[in-house]
């Protein structure tokens, strides 16, 4: 996520970081969820089984770029298993980067905000 943080920002694009809003905890998702749909496009950075992603490209209309991450507890096979969530997800306007890859996501991202 930081990757993500410090790619977008010195691509010069303002930035809201939004953390600790996973799917176990959904309500302080939904505390977030008008900053959320404020933004032109949202960075989605999750690891265990990478739901976040499909949860909030569910809730807004925004494009939605998906970072899986190789951490966390739990069989999450160093990433694979969010990938592979993400991968198949059926929300619109997702699209996914490599495990890992904040770098790629802000990259995206950044284009995506100068259109």
């Amino acid at each position: 996520m930081e990757e993500a943080v410090e790619t977008a920002i010195i691509l010069g694009n303002r930035i809201e970081k939004i953390v600790d809003v996973g799917v176990a905890g959904i309500h302080r998702l939904f505390a977030k969820l008008d900053i959320i749909r404020g933004a032109k496009v949202v960075i989605v950075v999750a690891g265990m089984e990478g739901a976040l992603a499909s949860v909030i490209g569910g809730l807004v209309d925004k494009p939605i770029i998906a970072v899986p991450t190789s951490v966390g507890y739990g069989a999450n096979f160093g990433g694979l298993a969010a990938l592979l969530t993400m991968l198949n997800s059926c929300a619109s306007g997702l699209s996914v980067v490599n495990i890992d890859n904040g770098f790629g996501a802000a990259y995206n991202a950044s284009i995506i905000n100068k259109l």
